[in-house]
């Protein structure tokens, strides 16, 4: 039974820093190539797997010196069937990849994991589409069929949960959860949201958190935003609402751009990194039990800095 399974050391409230944008970070700083934005074909290479250890390195090594917990998220965001084939992966070869992700991450959590600082490890999960539209949906069952293949490997491994990032619409997230709970997994789902604070399907946060619970039994772990600026959500966030204490992680853009815009932009807009960690603080001021910081697209070290230290 990996370490964390059936107990997540996150749920009691602690401080728990997560690492930046690591596909952007790669890309624009490291100058490494991601096709369709996919770091887990790093993995097939020694220079690939050694710049992989370096970056979570640096991001656990911070979590240990400053005696917080950490979240090692592994690179398989783009590691799902259909993005899979689409890069020319068979269903063995990407399941092999997926695994060795979180050999990588167990690795990492080994030298670096101490009693102040417990490493958790995430099979990070990504939606099948592009997670800034919502125009080609499936339904909760195609969706939880979907996602149960990679939901499968990752529980003969060492991952304690499984997260879906930059779930777009409601409908892929609950599928996803289902897809969990029946192989009795922990599971977190992150929405992103657009500058107006709501998903990109257009509905509100509070209305999609609210519906998976309803529709999976309150299955998840918790919930998070990520691939948004804290000023695209902040005001969508209204304190007394009860879905609120749901939301226990944020892993914010870098930059105040919308998804179009970002996707049009090429060059990395690193916005201002004490700025985003001041940001992160006044949120975790109104919204005490948010307890899992993080970054998403554009963010590095720097601003995982800045986020811990002005949250401590």
């Amino acid at each position: 039974m990996p370490k964390y399974r059936k107990a997540l050391p996150q749920l009691s409230g602690d401080v728990f820093l997560t690492d930046g944008g690591l596909e952007t970070t790669l890309i624009f700083h490291d100058g490494l190539e991601l096709p369709e934005f996919a770091a887990f074909v790093l993995l097939e290479s020694t220079t690939g797997r050694e710049a992989l250890l370096r970056y979570f390195r640096h991001y656990a090594a911070l979590a240990r010196e400053r005696r917080v917990g950490f979240v090692l998220e592994s690179p398989t965001w783009r590691a799902s069937s259909a993005w899979g084939a689409k890069l020319g992966y068979a269903p063995d070869a990407l399941a092999r990849l997926n695994r060795e992700a979180i050999e990588l991450l167990s690795r990492v959590r080994d030298e670096y994991e101490t009693e102040r600082s417990p490493m958790v490890i995430s099979g990070c999960m990504g939606p099948r589409g592009d997670g800034y539209r919502a125009d080609e949906k499936m339904s909760i069952q195609e969706a939880q069929d979907y996602h149960a293949d990679q939901i499968e490997t990752f529980t003969d491994t060492e991952a304690d949960m499984v997260s879906a990032f930059t779930v777009p619409y409601v409908e892929e997230g609950i599928g996803f959860v289902r897809a969990a709970t029946a192989a009795q997994i922990p599971t977190v789902v992150s929405f992103t949201v657009e500058t107006d604070g709501c998903l990109p399907s257009g509905q509100t946060l509070g209305d999609a958190i609210e519906q998976l619970d309803d529709a999976t039994g309150g299955a998840t772990a918790y919930f998070m935003i990520n691939c948004a600026h804290p000023t695209h959500f902040a005001d969508a966030l209204p304190v007394d609402a009860p879905w609120l204490q749901r939301l226990r992680g944020v892993r914010a853009n870098a930059s105040r751009m919308s998804h179009a815009e970002l996707d049009e932009a090429e060059e990395l807009d690193d916005g201002n990194p004490v700025q985003l960690g001041g940001e992160s603080r006044d949120l975790r001021a109104r919204l005490t039990h948010l307890n899992i910081l993080g970054g998403c697209c554009g963010t590095d070290h720097r601003h995982i800095e800045a986020i811990c230290d002005q949250c401590l």
